[in-house]
């Protein structure tokens, strides 16, 4: 049992002044003086902020490791950077590459769901590609890009891993893609696509429900053309992703983002590759070099290589571009997640009954504890990961 007192805890109710769990569940929240539970372990949050933790559905990698390597310890290490960065659950995203390494990819992870040593949870797969269009590919290898080949994907799809996938929709071939996906409860995003505004609403009626790294690699908003970033801003049934990171997408274009889908129509996510958390230098992504230099991630030619971007880091930085509190901005890193992965009633809020999935933040927005269905998955005052019996 742990009991967290002098917090704010970010409810949908209204900000709470304490919480209990219970092992894997969150037991009581409250206001005023908590309860005297002599078995609780009490952590004083220093009047910092109790908040769901993150849940990032689109994530490549960090920490030197990636999906694409295709083996349990680059999953698990993965899951213990993105623990110290407030996040308890996440999906494993892959790149466009050849049917063998994808195949690879996605049976180590059917292999591997669920909670990770040390680490945050691996809900399963997000399939960014091959199905995309190479014309707006961005840092995806153009020489595997492919339309979609039931011959191909049938066999990815019974292994029961996939949780969300990207997907170009102007092509025949992929629509079909992405209704076997929908039937299947798949999250379907258009992205890595030039389809223009009324392709993109025809999407919506073949299971489309999300947008890929919204306003990136895709045909962008215009007063006659609206394109794919048009049917975005004003397509209800359409949730966006962002990429919170100040170089993939203006202060301005994040704020007007919040303002026409408000907080419960945008998830923010990393798109974080293998070179996140690492030193400056070369890295990859895809087979392809990255150059790490001033914050950035590019391939050679310039073309942004993913990001570098952490989710404590993505909330930082939306506070400071459109002025909501964290209270508004909650919602955008985990309830809404939750809501499209049909985990809705047991994650992404704060709630007696829901998991104990937990981040705990400074006055300054900087992760001091995170836990994961009540396992306790990284303590800031110990440099990294605890045990639950080392916490004073």
């Amino acid at each position: 049992m742990y009991l967290f007192e002098n917090v704010r805890a970010v409810t949908p109710e209204g900000n709470a002044d304490w919480l209990l769990t219970d092992g894997a569940r969150i037991a009581q929240i409250g206001l005023g003086s908590p309860p005297d539970l002599p078995d609780a372990r009490r952590i004083d949050g220093a009047g910092g902020y109790l908040l769901p933790a993150f849940i990032d559905v689109h994530v490549h990698g960090g920490d030197g490791a990636d999906t694409m390597d295709a083996t349990p310890e680059a999953l698990r290490r993965m899951a213990r950077f993105f623990a110290a960065h407030g996040v308890a659950s996440f999906l494993a995203t892959t790149i466009t590459a050849s049917g063998e390494a994808l195949s690879r990819a996605l049976r180590n992870v059917a292999e591997c769901l669920g909670a990770q040593p040390d680490g945050a949870t691996l809900l399963g797969v997000h399939l960014e590609g091959p199905y995309i269009n190479a014309k707006a590919r961005g840092a995806q290898p153009a020489d595997a890009v492919r339309l979609a080949d039931p011959a191909e994907y049938d066999e990815w799809l019974a292994l029961d891993v996939i949780r969300q996938v990207t997907v170009a929709p102007e092509f025949a071939e992929n629509r079909a893609f992405m209704r076997a996906c929908a039937q299947r409860g798949i999250v379907v995003s258009i992205g890595h696509t030039q389809a223009s505004y009324e392709q993109a609403l025809e999407a919506v009626q073949c299971g489309a429900r999300q947008v890929t790294h919204t306003y990136n690699a895709m045909t962008g908003l215009h007063h006659r053309a609206p394109g794919a970033v048009g049917a975005a801003l004003t397509c209800d049934a359409l949730i966006c992703e962002l990429i919170a990171d100040n170089l993939h997408v203006h202060a301005a274009a994040m704020a007007l983002l919040l303002r026409a889908k408000g907080a419960h129509g945008v998830i923010a996510i990393t798109d974080a590759i293998r070179a996140a958390g690492m030193s400056e230098g070369e890295s990859e992504l895809g087979g392809q070099p990255v150059y790490v230099r001033d914050g950035k991630a590019t391939l050679a030619d310039g073309t942004l290589a993913g990001s570098l971007l952490t989710m404590d880091a993505a909330l930082r930085n939306l506070r400071a571009a459109t002025a909501l509190s964290v209270e508004a901005l909650a919602p955008l890193f985990s309830q809404n997640a939750a809501r499209q992965l049909g985990m809705a009633q047991r994650k992404g809020i704060l709630r007696a009954g829901y998991d104990a999935d937990l981040v705990l933040l400074d006055s300054n927005l900087h992760v001091q504890m995170t836990l994961a269905e009540g396992r306790l998955i990284y303590h800031a005052a110990h440099e990294g990961l605890a045990r639950a019996d080392s916490v004073g």
